[in-house]
């Protein structure tokens, strides 16, 4: 059986400078050699954390690949995590990958993420309540804040993948710890999605496509009118628009929107969230940019007043030096606001 990487994937990849995370499991390692057969050029990334006795080992084996293949190996070992492993240890491993793209110049981050695992977030996500954005947390590709995460196997299951490596021969490791109950992720995958994708495989796929169509339909009554870093200024369609598309731009910013967070952006129009992110909503416009309290002069707070930049974003854009370019951003929102596309 030929297994096919998504094409948007594939396409995305054909341009720019990549790195594949990387950890010596099935998924991971199948990954690496269908990327190979397919001629993309990557370099890898692993995190050590330590745990296992094969930790060393699979630090080895990412490091023998690299000369084979005569690819960059970039390791690190993470530091004891004696609670909230999992948090803490997704935490460290992206803010490593994403030091190496912004070192190196990585244009995408390629995840292992399969069919499997898309169906455990939405079971997950589930269960605690969730719109169909949330249910669908995970895309082909997805822009980050100066880089795209880019998932090539999202259609193909790990069956099919433990059965790729086997028939080509090719090396990988076991984590003994992905079959822990414990942990939330485990559990649905032991319970549910492995017994699902077992029996329901073909089924699952076009639904997944369906949703997708149907995600992509309801995020369409949005456009970004201007970006710089992370300040945004984007134009919905509606109200009904207004917490999924917070949502999206703070999931591509590193933050996840709780369910009594997304409340709060339902009801306000001039909020922080966590402390961290103001929004703010006037008319059909949103505006996203980190919170910061900034003592500003007040020629530059009456050029925000007749520009009508609302006060929550002030102290970021007047922070990074960004007051040059208010008439930029105004007529930009103007020029957009009268060529619709």
């Amino acid at each position: 059986m030929n297994l096919s990487l998504n094409r948007e994937a594939l396409d995305t990849l054909r341009g720019g400078k990549s790195l594949l995370a990387f950890s010596g499991g099935v998924d991971s390692s199948a990954l690496l050699f269908l990327l190979r057969d397919k001629g993309i050029e990557f370099d890898i990334a692993l995190v050590n954390y330590q745990t296992r006795l094969e930790s060393r080992q699979e630090e080895e084996y990412a490091i023998s690949l690299a000369k084979r293949f005569s690819i960059k190996a970039h390791t690190v070992k993470a530091p004891k995590f004696h609670n909230n492993f999992e948090k803490r240890a997704r935490d460290f491993r992206y803010g490593f990958f994403k030091s190496l793209i912004g070192r190196y110049g990585y244009d995408n981050l390629i995840t292992a993420h399969q069919l499997n695992d898309q169906l455990e977030w939405l079971l997950m996500r589930l269960v605690k309540g969730a719109g169909l954005v949330e249910l669908l947390g995970l895309a082909p590709v997805v822009e980050r804040d100066g880089y795209r995460v880019v998932r090539p196997l999202l259609n193909i299951s790990k069956g099919e993948l433990l059965s790729y490596l086997d028939r080509e021969g090719h090396r990988y490791f076991i984590d003994e710890s992905n079959s822990d109950v414990r942990y939330e992720r485990n559990y649905f995958r032991r319970e549910f999605s492995d017994r699902l994708i077992g029996e329901y495989r073909e089924g699952i796929i076009r639904s997944f496509e369906y949703l997708n169509r149907d995600r992509d339909i309801v995020l369409s009554g949005y456009r970004e009118l201007y970006s710089h870093r992370e300040f945004h200024i984007i134009k919905i369609g509606g109200l009904h628009h207004k917490v999924r598309v917070v949502d999206i731009y703070l999931k591509r910013l590193g933050y996840l929107l709780s369910s009594a967070q997304r409340r709060e952006v339902e009801r306000g129009d001039s909020i922080v969230i966590g402390g961290v992110w103001a929004i703010e909503h006037i008319d059909n416009l949103l505006y996203i940019a980190p919170y910061i309290r900034e003592s500003m002069p007040k020629q530059f707070k009456e050029r925000c007043r007749l520009l009508r930049i609302p006060p929550k974003v002030r102290g970021y854009i007047y922070s990074i030096g960004l007051y040059e370019s208010l008439d930029l951003i105004s007529k930009a929102i103007s020029y957009c606001d009268s060529n619709p596309k």
